[in-house]
């Protein structure tokens, strides 16, 4: 009879202990379970990669957008933009264009290796010559390739843009370099992943500034639907970083074991940076909302006394008064939180046409 219960407690314990054991298993993310390895094959050609993209970035904005279709679509509006202005609208259509391009390839292998079952090498979609970690190495060379293209096309930005694309280059291509000498650095697979988990934050929750500017600039005067627009991408930048935040440190912490000394220091640190930067764009992007809310008090003839207060509040602030129908709008920063992006907005009534980005 002792025989048998103890057989039975043992029995038990071990149900007991397998069943604590799945849940454990099923409660941790899939990239805590992936070896460190090689991300592509691809990834010895980066450079071959990248060079690839600028060219298409060039043919893309040169005989694209400047040659034909922004002419077409936008017209006079367009064509009378300064050059400083034109660029950065230049910049903001290709900027969404990638984001949105790499959105639509690169999501399932980012989901499928990150979160489902897949690893680096598995087939994408079925495929027996490309894998999930060629998709993903191309859309992150894609994204550097874009923020390089930022820095030398535009003539001006702000350092808070410049510390934010410089830091995204490094990070990123430093951990497709190492990646080349997986067998010698332990984390190099999933210092990759957790950049793409950075690269997918920064897409899908800083898509929206880029549209937001593009159409400040077709309807600059129309304030309610510029309030409402600034407004949505003040909230979409800031609960995306919030969100960010929770899941890189979760997904941070739970790999805490396999991290080496340099990246438990460092990646906190650089989260840190690139944080502080979105922040940025979110509260600029908040200004900019109560900036057309003004606007469009004193549009329906309300609004003259808390504009007035405003000004005394903000000496940065710029109203002339001099024409009823003249507004000079020369807000802080105006940062597209995608670029980091810092502007300064100024527009007049539509007969003048007077914009200006600094």
């Amino acid at each position: 009879m002792d025989i048998v219960l103890d057989a039975r407690n043992i029995l038990n314990n071990t149900s007991k202990n397998i069943l604590e054991a799945g849940r454990a298993h099923r409660s941790r993310p899939h990239i805590t379970s992936l070896e460190n390895g090689s991300i592509s094959n691809l990834a010895p050609f980066g450079a071959l990669i990248i060079s690839i993209i600028f060219v298409i970035y060039f043919f893309i904005r040169f005989y694209l957008l400047e040659g034909y279709l922004l002419k077409k679509i936008y017209g006079k509006t367009y064509t009378s933009m300064s050059e400083i202005v034109r660029r950065g609208f230049v910049n903001h259509h290709i900027a969404g264009a990638t984001k949105l391009t790499i959105l639509i390839f690169a999501a399932y292998p980012f989901i499928d290796v990150a979160f489902g079952s897949s690893n680096l090498h598995s087939p994408f979609a079925g495929s027996k010559y490309v894998t999930q970690g060629d998709m993903l190495i191309v859309a992150a060379q894609a994204l550097m390739a874009m923020y390089v293209f930022e820095l030398f096309y535009r003539p001006k930005i702000s350092p808070v843009s410049a510390g934010h694309h410089i830091g995204t280059i490094m990070v990123g291509q430093s951990a497709i370099a190492i990646s080349l000498n997986w067998i010698h650095e332990k984390d190099a697979t999933i210092e990759f992943i957790l950049c793409t988990v950075w690269g997918a934050f920064d897409i899908v929750s800083e898509f929206l500034p880029h549209i937001s500017i593009i159409l400040y600039r077709v309807y600059p005067t129309r304030h309610n639907f510029l309030r409402k627009l600034f407004r949505l991408s003040a909230l979409t930048t800031l609960t995306g970083t919030v969100a960010e935040t929770i899941v890189t440190m979760w997904l941070f912490g739970t790999l805490w074991d396999r991290w080496t000394l340099a990246f438990k220091v460092v990646t906190p640190l650089l989260h840190v940076l690139f944080m502080s930067c979105q922040m940025w764009g979110s509260w600029n992007f908040y200004k900019m909302y109560k900036r057309q809310e003004q606007l469009l008090a004193r549009q329906n003839g309300k609004g003259d006394v808390e504009l007035a207060s405003s000004k005394e509040a903000d000496p940065e602030s710029s109203e002339t008064p001099k024409k009823a129908d003249s507004i000079a709008i020369s807000d802080a920063e105006v940062a597209s939180t995608s670029q980091g992006s810092q502007e300064n907005l100024t527009h007049t009534h539509p007969t003048t046409q007077q914009r200006t980005l600094c």
